[in-house]
C-alpha cells in the first residue's frame, strides 16, 4: 500500500494545475473612468482598473494579516485605511513552496487577499450575480490570481471573486489548547464570503445570490463549507469541480484506493501530528510550544511535512463532515458537481516510479487483493496503450467517477442537483507527465475553458472556444438561476433521487459533444459495482 504521505504529497501536487493570470489588467481610462473605477468598502476606499467591458480590484485584503500572535488564530477585521488604496497589484501568495506548474513559492503570510473583477456595467443599481472561486493546490499551493477570471466575468455578467487563504502548515496546523485547530484555511474563505456579504455591493454585485465554487482543493473547500454552521447564509448555490463530497466505501468493499487520503481529519490527529512538528523544531514544552512555534520562521515551518487535510470538531466543523453528508444536514443549496474523464492521467504519473506491467499487477493485486485478476481482465494494458495508462483508468473509473456518482446521488436527495463530465481529451496541457502517459482529459484541464490560462498552455483553437463559450454560460446561468438551462444552450437534465443510472451532462467538442453522457459505459461502473457486491 502506498503510504498515506505519498497519497497526500499526490494530491497536493496534482491540484496546483490553477491557471496564470496576467501580469496586468487592461488600464485604458475613458473620460469619467477614474471615479467608475473607484469603489468604497467597510475599511476604506480602493482604486482598480477600468477596461472598455469590465473593471479589476486586485490585492484587496479581507482580513489583517495572519503574522507574529495572529499566526494560527481566527481571521481578524482589517485596520482601516485613509484616502484611496490602490488595488491594481495582487496581494502576495499565501506561504507556500514551488507546485508543479511554473507558479511561484511564497515566504510570506501577510496573504489574506482577494480579487474582484466586474463587468462594466455593474453598478449599485445593476447588480450582478456573484461567484466567489477558491483556488485548488491540495490547500497546500496555489492563489486566487492563479485564476484569471476576466473571460468568465465579462462573457457570463457576473462579478467574480478569487480568494487567498492558508494553506499547508499555516492553515491546517493543530495543537493542544489550539482553538480551531486544522481548520484555519477553512475560516479564512469564511472571512472572504462575510467581506463579499458586506462589500461586493459596491463592485455592482448581488450579496443574495453568491455561488461558491471551486476546483479540487478549492472544491474539497466547498465540501467544508456545505457542512459547516458558520457558513449558513454566506452562499446560495455551490459549484465542485474534480472533488466529491464524500469517499467511497472502500473498505467496506474489502479493497484499498490508491489516493486513499481521507477528506477530513478529527483535531486530535491535527493536535498529535502538531506536537511531532514542535517537538522537531524544539518547541517541546508544551507550557511555550505555541509561543516557541509563532517565532519559527516560515522556511523553517515549510520545511515539515504537513498535515493538508481540513480538521473537524472545532467551531468552523464541529462534526466529521461525512456524517453530516451521510446524514443529510449539509446547507440546502442547488449543486452543480462533477469530473473529468481522465482524472487519474495525473496521479497515476505522479504515484508511480515504475511504469513496467510487472510493476502494474503487483499494483492491482495489492490494492485488489482476490479482486485483482477481475480488475487485471477488465482493464488489460494493451486496451489502453501502456500498463500506466491502463492503471490510470482504474483509478479515473474507479476511485473518481464511481464515487462521484454516489456522491451526487446523495446530493440529489435533498438539493436540485447538476452532473457534468468534461471529457475534451485534446485540452492543452498544464504540466508534463512522466512516463510518457499521455494526460487526455486530465485532472483539471477544464479549468482552460472557464478562466484564461494562455500563460501556461497555447490558445483554446475554435472547437475548444465553443465549448468554453457553453460551458461558462451554463456555470453563471447556474450563478443567476440555480439553474444551468438557458436560451440556445443544449438541455441539462438534474439528477433525479434513486436513479441507477443517474443522468450527466458531457462537456466535449463537436456538434454532440455537449449533451447526455453514458457515464456508466464509459467507466465500467456495473463492473465496479459487481466487484464491490453494489449489484
Amino acid at each position: 500500500m502506498i503510504p498515506l504521505w505519498r497519497r497526500v504529497t499526490a494530491l497536493v501536487a496534482a491540484a496546483t494545475l490553477m491557471t496564470t493570470a496576467s501580469p496586468a489588467a487592461a488600464t485604458a481610462t475613458p473620460s469619467g473612468g477614474q471615479a467608475a473605477a473607484t469603489v468604497r468598502t467597510d475599511s476604506g476606499w480602493l482604486r482598480g482598473a477600468l477596461a472598455k467591458d469590465h473593471r479589476i480590484f486586485r490585492g484587496i485584503p479581507y482580513a489583517a494579516p495572519p503574522v507574529g500572535e495572529l499566526r494560527w488564530r481566527s481571521p481578524q477585521p482589517v485596520a482601516p485605511w485613509q484616502g484611496v488604496r490602490a488595488a491594481t497589484v495582487f496581494g502576495d501568495r499565501c506561504a507556500q513552496l514551488p507546485g508543479v506548474t511554473r507558479l511561484p513559492a511564497s515566504d510570506s503570510e501577510d496573504c489574506l487577499y482577494l480579487d474582484v473583477v466586474a463587468p462594466a456595467d455593474a453598478s449599485s443599481t445593476r447588480r450582478k450575480p456573484v461567484v466567489v472561486w477558491l483556488h485548488g493546490g491540495g490547500l497546500m499551493t496555489g492563489a486566487g490570481s492563479d485564476n484569471d477570471a476576466r473571460r468568465l466575468a465579462v462573457r457570463g455578467d457576473v462579478v467574480v471573486v478569487t480568494v487567498n487563504y492558508r494553506l499547508g502548515v499555516f492553515g491546517f496546523y493543530g495543537y493542544p489548547g489550539l482553538e480551531n485547530s486544522g481548520a484555519f484555511g477553512i475560516e479564512d474563505q469564511q472571512a472572504a464570503l462575510r467581506w463579499v456579504a458586506r462589500n461586493v455591493a459596491a463592485f455592482g454585485g448581488d450579496p443574495r445570490n453568491v455561488t461558491l465554487a471551486g476546483e479540487s482543493a478549492g472544491s474539497h473547500s466547498v465540501c467544508a463549507q456545505l457542512a459547516s454552521p458558520s457558513a449558513a447564509g454566506l452562499f446560495h448555490r455551490a459549484i465542485m469541480q474534480s472533488s466529491a463530497c464524500r469517499m467511497g466505501d472502500f473498505a467496506a468493499a474489502g479493497v484499498t484506493a490508491f489516493l486513499g487520503a481521507p477528506l477530513w481529519l478529527p483535531r486530535e490527529a491535527h493536535e498529535g501530528y502538531g506536537q511531532v512538528i514542535a517537538a522537531e523544531l524544539g518547541c517541546v514544552d508544551p507550557a511555550t510550544a505555541l509561543a516557541c512555534l509563532r517565532g519559527k520562521s516560515v522556511p523553517e515551518l515549510l520545511a515539515r511535512t504537513p498535515l493538508p487535510l481540513p480538521g473537524y470538531g472545532n467551531a468552523v466543523l464541529p462534526e466529521d463532515p461525512a456524517k453530516v453528508f451521510a446524514e443529510g444536514r449539509f446547507h440546502r443549496v442547488p449543486v452543480v458537481a462533477g469530473t473529468t474523464r481522465d482524472e487519474g492521467t495525473l496521479f497515476a504519473s505522479l504515484l508511480f516510479t515504475d511504469p513496467g506491467q510487472e510493476a502494474y499487477e503487483a499494483a492491482v493485486r495489492k490494492n485488489f487483493g482476490d479482486k485483482a485478476a477481475a480488475v487485471l481482465a477488465k482493464y488489460p494494458s494493451s486496451a489502453h496503450g501502456s500498463p500506466l495508462q491502463a492503471l490510470a483508468a482504474v483509478m479515473s473509473d474507479f476511485e473518481w467517477t464511481w464515487v462521484a456518482r454516489d456522491s451526487n446521488l446523495l446530493f440529489a436527495e435533498h438539493v436540485p442537483t447538476y452532473a457534468y463530465e468534461f471529457t475534451d481529451r485534446t485540452a492543452p496541457p498544464l504540466f508534463p507527465l512522466s512516463h510518457g502517459i499521455r494526460p487526455l482529459a486530465f485532472h483539471s484541464s477544464e479549468l482552460s475553458y472557464l478562466f484564461d490560462t494562455t500563460s501556461l498552455t497555447t490558445p483554446l483553437n475554435r472547437q475548444q472556444r465553443r465549448l468554453s463559450d457553453t460551458m461558462i454560460d451554463y456555470w453563471t446561468r447556474f450563478a443567476a438561476t440555480g439553474d444551468p438551462n438557458g436560451p440556445g444552450l443544449p438541455r441539462w437534465q438534474p439528477v433525479r433521487p434513486g436513479d441507477p443510472t443517474p443522468y450527466v451532462q458531457r462537456l466535449d467538442l463537436g456538434p454532440h459533444g455537449v449533451g447526455p453522457w453514458d457515464q456508466a459505459a464509459a467507466h465500467n461502473l456495473a463492473f465496479w459495482d459487481t466487484l464491490t457486491a453494489r449489484s
